[in-house]
């Protein structure tokens, strides 16, 4: 056999390279797209930024607002603020851990992250809230009302040992103004989950109570 022969059939062909990488290709576009797919009660859309208050978008515009459902204006009357109670979690750790609790999934409309699982400031929606559905988030006597009527945001974290953010803070401020201004809800509509329920601190004796009061809207119906 020459040596010319010899290299030819040592290895695969150019063109039989050529046709694995294509097939390589096709299967990393593919698992990117299945990537994708997360569970829809687990997922929902994450917004990485709030836009200012002063230069929000119109509503149907308004990726907050382009809810799947009609947005429910006669439900909403409230909003309910809420923290974690751990310095970790991700839509869905909190998802998995409301199913084990019974719950319908995740129980927040929304949740604002503190760089721990989600990123710092960053806004994860809820299916609770694409679909415009009630949540499960204050517990009691208050529980049922404020579950139907009112919007349930969490902080990751525990605002019990820990501040939370400068950036979680603002971005928690600019949603909800928006709400807010959205949906007529007056400030004193706004309310913490230690308001509302005896038994728990939520968000926690370091949320910055007069800095957040002092920064709602006067809103009137």
């Amino acid at each position: 056999m020459t040596a010319h022969a010899h290299s030819q059939s040592s290895g695969p062909s150019r063109r039989t390279q050529y046709v694995f990488a294509a097939f390589a290709l096709a299967m990393t576009a593919a698992m990117a797209l299945l990537a994708l797919d997360t569970p829809r009660q687990a997922g929902g859309f994450p917004l990485m930024a709030i836009t200012p208050l002063e230069d929000r978008p119109h509503a149907d515009s308004d990726l907050l607002f382009n809810t799947e459902a009609d947005l429910a204006r006669t439900r909403w009357t409230g909003i309910v603020i809420h923290h974690l109670g751990e310095p970790f979690g991700t839509p869905e750790s909190i998802h998995r851990r409301h199913l084990s609790w019974g719950y319908q999934g995740l129980g927040y409309h929304f949740l604002v992250g503190n760089g721990n699982g989600l990123s710092n400031g960053q806004i994860h929606v809820g299916y609770r809230w694409i679909d415009q559905l009630p949540g499960a988030h204050v517990v009691g006597e208050a529980g049922h009302e404020h579950n139907e009527h009112s919007i349930g945001i969490c902080l990751i974290g525990n605002g019990d040992t820990q501040p939370f953010t400068d950036r979680q803070i603002r971005h928690l401020v600019r949603l909800v103004q928006r709400l807010q201004q959205e949906f007529g809800i007056p400030a004193d509509a706004v309310r913490l989950h230690t308001d509302l329920a005896s038994k728990v601190s939520s968000p926690g004796s370091l949320f910055p109570r007069a800095q957040f009061r002092s920064q709602l809207l006067d809103q009137t119906h």
